[in-house]
This record gives structure tokens, C-alpha cells and sequence, in this order.
């Protein structure tokens, strides 16, 4: 790219900024990253879902005079997303891909070929097939590399396929590079720049902290509990989507059998369906059809949606990277959303299997530790989860389960040598379950048929229920004092630690038991105090179905028509002119034209 002085970029990106996406000012580091793409310098971006790494890539595009910026990625869904939504706002982008015929990709890279495409999408698989084959003389200026951490196998997401991009400054060493990812620890980042063969690249590390995303996490109650704290959420959201990741194919089917039999708009998403269907699911939910979609992992990576209000984990991700990529789907828009993670035993067994079989367990058990650390954690967990990031994070967020209720801890000594006592007794033959019906006292079959009800520790623990012993029992294992022999069928056995603990008799803390009950967020608390009343509320909520309607008359999802921040400061502002819709966040010059009148109209009988 043609070199360009700071400020003459600058004022050419808040230009086109204002023109084509209806915005006044860039998002932290934003121009910043624009500036050095296109003063020729590789770089390494490392940047939080929802914190806008699209706009890094897409502003050179516009910046430079003539050329392409292609921008590599494995995720359709995201390709065709994005795609979508720069032709919404005027911008000419096109995306080669499988699902599209041989006949239309022809035709693409036609357009190319002659200057009508300014951003296209590829996956790294069609690039490395197709870049011998490009014209030399095609003017590209700008390699964006999606989703980098997928060339490190120290990434959470490794891609064989990924290495091949490495050929790109071999290929085309006058083209600069743009590696982009929303989770990569600094191993991942020194490898991602080391694969790919960046030149000295500008590294830009925005903050992960996302303070618009409530934070909670609690032993898994029963199932029937899970379901109605998702009905719960579903309800205070009803205008509005969410995800319910699971581990199991089956248990996202069960998941959404069980909301839709409660009348909510609910599916199923998984790699076991068929392609039909979940493209069918994926776009019910992209368009606002489904309030829940109930997924394993398999999905979300690319989905551009920005109205998710909410994501629930009703198990253990494996590594805390996974689990802030996928929480961060939610409030893409910046507005206040909803995050809360079940935990349990049998998701720690699981996933220690997984790491077991993964052919890298020492890594991968570290994660899955800090993960666990995570969900067990006693404080703030912002800042457990920045810290993971290498963002130091000093003062708490008031906006997580452990922030609004700090535990009460207390004297939990006799508890512990009980459970303890319990483990002792059946010689670390007894699964957690087990132990809980011997603690209260249960004589279920496997109990009376070793003869386990008549230990001395048979029913020591009645008093408490069962969901209170497995939060203890979590804690004990967090703490060392017990450990789950995952290899030997799920055996609870006492450590070193927690033999040395019941010998010498010490005292000891626990965080004190208290029945799940997630709250709304300070920040949704916040948003609801700060609307004017019943008729913003009422409002809103028609601007969302006009959104709606004018989506499906035009065929794309409604938030390809405007965000929900954009329809919140439409609300607030109320324009009745075409001068007033244009001073609306997020209304271009292409969305001014093409909207104004019925929207505006809109306000004229309201």
C-alpha cells in the first residue's frame, strides 16, 4: 500500500467511518491498527470477540486506492455475515466458499479480476488452492489472516491447514499481513507471528475486559432447575435471542425439547444433523425466529449476530480461551447482556478424559485447571479472567455473582472430616455420588449391596441436603484434599493433603452454600433505571418488529438492517426528518437513503 501520513489516514478512515457505517468515532485501537495496515507494516491483533476486528480489515479496503483486501477465514457463517452486511452499507464484498456453486465462485473472482470486489472472503483451503492461479497484476493490499490462533498448536483451535498460510509473504512479500484472533495466550501470540512469518509486525493487544457481560457460575443444579433458570432468562429476554452450549449432541436435543414444551421458540444445533438442518437452525436463529438455540461448540465461531443477550453454559467449556470466545458472543453490540456457566463433577470427568485422549494432556489439563479455577473461584471473576489474559485487573467489577454476593465463609471443619471419613471408609471405592448417599444417609442399592450402609459415617451427614455436600465436595477437590480417579471409574480418593489434614485434626474454611438464584446484571439493573418508562420499553419493541418486518421483506437477518444500539438511539432520539435519522449511531449513507421514510414515518405516529 501506498504510504500515508498519520493524520492524512485519520481523516480519510472518521470520513469514510461517518459515510459508510454511520458512525462519529473508531472503538479503542481501532484507526490505530488501520494505520499501520496501511503504512505497509505487518500485524498481530489480538482483540475480544465483539470488540470490532472486522472494522481493521475492512477500513484499508476503502482506504486504499483500488485493490482487495482478502480476508481468510474457516467460517462460512461468517463470510456470508459479513458479506451481507458491508453490501447493506454500500460496500462491494463478495466470499468464495463451498457452499456457493462452481458457477458463482467463477463469477466472483471475475468480479475481482475487474475491480467491482473491495473486501473478499476465503477459507485458507480455497486461497492456497486458487493464489498460483491469481494474475500477479492483481492489486491486493491486505492479507487478513481470521481467527489466527488456528495456526498454533498451542491455540485452543488448531488447524493443520492453517500452516499452508505461511506461503503468503513468500507468494506476495509486498503485501502486508493481518493476523486476527479474540483469544490467544502470549505462547499463542509469539507462535501465531513466528508461523505465518510477520515481519517485525505491530502488535495490538485491546483489552478483554467486556464490562457490558454479567459473569455467574454455579454447581450444576438438578435438571429440572437448569431448565427453569434458562426459562427465567429466556423470559426477561423475550424480544431477544440466546445460546445454552452442551457437551452432548443429546443433551442439546433434550435442552431444546424441554423449552419448547415450556412454549419457547427453541432447536437443536449440532455436527450429528444434517447439513440442511442446521443451516435452516443457524439462520432461524441468525434472523430472530428461535429465542434459544441449544448447541454443542460445534457453533457460534463466526456468527456476526449482535443481539444475543444472553449465553449459558449448562456444562464445563475445556479451557478458559473457549469459554470467553463463546461468552463473547453475547452483547456484541456493547449493550448489557447475560452470561451464567453450570459446573459439575461429571463435566470434570469428561473433560478430563477428553484431555487424556488429546495427545496433549499436559497442556490441556493446565487449561482445564485454570478453568475449574475459574468456576470455583471466591473472587471477582473479571478479574480471574483478565488476569488469564495477561490484563492485570486491580480493582473488582461489581458485575458478577461473586461481586453483588461475596460468600460467607466459615468453620466447615466438621463437614470436611465427615466427607473425608466417608472416602477413608470405602477405601477410594466410591464414586461422588456414592459418597453423598452414605454422607445422608440413602440406602440406594449399590450402598446396601456392599454394605456401605453400615460404615459409621452411614447418614453422619443428613442434615445437609444433597446439592450442599456437592458444592463442599467441589470445594474439597478445588482445595486438594480430594481428587476423582477419572481412569479407575470416577473413584473419589483422599489425597496426601487431605490425609494430613484429617490425622492432625486442623480447622478449616469452606465458602458457605447458597441455593443458585442468578440475578439481573448492575448493568441490565442500570439500562432498566435509565429508560424513561413504559413508553421507551413499548417503543423499542415496535422499532424491533418493523426491523423485523423490513428484514424478511428484504431477505436478511433484522440486525443486518440496524443493530439494537442502533434502534436504542433511534428510540432515545425520535427523528421525524431525514436530517434527524441521519445524526442516528450506525445510520450510513446507504441505510440514510434506503430507510429514512419509514422509519421516520414510523415516529410521526408515535
Amino acid at each position: 500500500m501506498e504510504k500515508k501520513t498519520h493524520s492524512d489516514i485519520s481523516s480519510a478512515a472518521h470520513a469514510l467511518l461517518r459515510r459508510f457505517y454511520g458512525y462519529d468515532s473508531f472503538r479503542p485501537m481501532q484507526l490505530d491498527i488501520i494505520t499501520a495496515a496501511m503504512q505497509g507494516r505487518d500485524t498481530l491483533v489480538i482483540m475480544p470477540t465483539g470488540g470490532g476486528k472486522s472494522m481493521c480489515y475492512q477500513m484499508p479496503a476503502l482506504l486504499a486506492d483500488g485493490g482487495v483486501v482478502i480476508v481468510v477465514s474457516p467460517l462460512i457463517a461468517l463470510m456470508d455475515d459479513q458479506v451481507a452486511a458491508l453490501t447493506a452499507n454500500g460496500i462491494p464484498a463478495a466470499a468464495v466458499h463451498s457452499l456457493h456453486s462452481e458457477a458463482d465462485n467463477r463469477a466472483v473472482m471475475d468480479a475481482l479480476m475487474q475491480a467491482r470486489v473491495k473486501v473478499l472472503y476465503i477459507s485458507p483451503e480455497r486461497l492456497m488452492t486458487d493464489i498460483d492461479r491469481w494474475s500477479s497484476s492483481l492489486p491486493v493490499r491486505l492479507f487478513a489472516i481470521d481467527e489466527a490462533h488456528c495456526i498454533s498448536q498451542w491455540g485452543h483451535d488448531f488447524r493443520p491447514v492453517y500452516t499452508q498460510l505461511s506461503m503468503l509473504k513468500k507468494l506476495r512479500p509486498d503485501v502486508p499481513v493481518m493476523a486476527l484472533t479474540a483469544t490467544a495466550d502470549r505462547i499463542t501470540r509469539d507462535d501465531i507471528a513466528r508461523q505465518l512469518g510477520l515481519v517485525d509486525p505491530a502488535r495490538f493487544m485491546a483489552s478483554f475486559d467486556r464490562p457490558n457481560l454479567s459473569l455467574a457460575a454455579m454447581i450444576s443444579p438438578t435438571k429440572a432447575r437448569r431448565v427453569s433458570i434458562i426459562a427465567d432468562m429466556i423470559r426477561r429476554h423475550p424480544l431477544d435471542s440466546g445460546i445454552v452450549y452442551c457437551l452432548s449432541r443429546k443433551a442439546t436435543e433434550e435442552m431444546a425439547a424441554e423449552l419448547s414444551a415450556r412454549g419457547f421458540r427453541a432447536a437443536a444445533y449440532h455436527a450429528g444433523l444434517s447439513g440442511s438442518t442446521r443451516n435452516r437452525v443457524q439462520r432461524d436463529f441468525i434472523d430472530g425466529h428461535l429465542q434459544a438455540i441449544c448447541a454443542t461448540v460445534a457453533f457460534g465461531m463466526g456468527i456476526d449476530k449482535s443481539n444475543i443477550r444472553w449465553v449459558i453454559h449448562n456444562n464445563l467449556p475445556a479451557n478458559l480461551e473457549s469459554y470467553y470466545q463463546e461468552i463473547g458472543r453475547a452483547g456484541r453490540d456493547g449493550l448489557p447482556a447475560e452470561t451464567l456457566l453450570f459446573y459439575s463433577f461429571a463435566d470434570l470427568i469428561t473433560l478430563r478424559k477428553f484431555s487424556d485422549e488429546s495427545g496433549r494432556r499436559e497442556i490441556n489439563m493446565q487449561k482445564l485447571q485454570r478453568m475449574m479455577d475459574y468456576a470455583e473461584s471466591p473472587v471477582c471473576r473479571r478479574r480471574v479472567l483478565l488476569n488469564y489474559f495477561n490484563e492485570p485487573a486491580y480493582t473488582d467489577c461489581h458485575n458478577c455473582d461473586v461481586c453483588r454476593t461475596p460468600p460467607e465463609r466459615f468453620d466447615a471443619t466438621l463437614i470436611v472430616q465427615k466427607a473425608l471419613s466417608a472416602i477413608v471408609r470405602t477405601s477410594g471405592t466410591a464414586s461422588v455420588n456414592m459418597i453423598i448417599d452414605i454422607l445422608r444417609g440413602t440406602p440406594a442399592t449399590d450402598i446396601v449391596r456392599r454394605s456401605w450402609h453400615l460404615l459409621p459415617t452411614f447418614g453422619v451427614g443428613r442434615d445437609l441436603p444433597a446439592d450442599h455436600w456437592r458444592a463442599y465436595l467441589s470445594q474439597m477437590l478445588q482445595m486438594g484434599l480430594v481428587d476423582i480417579a477419572y481412569d479407575d471409574f470416577n473413584h473419589m480418593r483422599i489425597t496426601p493433603a487431605g490425609t494430613e489434614l484429617l490425622r492432625e485434626r486442623r480447622n478449616i474454611e469452606l465458602a458457605r452454600y447458597t441455593r443458585p438464584t442468578p440475578k439481573a446484571s448492575r448493568a441490565t439493573s442500570k439500562r432498566r433505571a435509565d429508560n424513561t418508562g413504559e413508553t421507551d420499553e413499548s417503543i423499542l419493541s415496535a422499532l424491533k418488529k418493523l426491523r423485523t418486518e423490513v428484514a424478511r421483506r428484504e431477505g436478511v437477518p433484522p440486525y443486518i438492517v440496524f443493530s439494537d444500539k442502533t434502534l436504542r438511539d433511534m428510540a432515545q432520539l425520535r427523528p421525524r426528518t431525514r436530517e434527524e435519522f441521519a445524526a442516528v449511531e450506525g445510520v450510513g449513507e446507504r441505510k440514510l437513503a434506503r430507510y429514512w421514510k419509514e422509519f421516520t414515518n414510523f415516529f410521526l405516529h408515535h
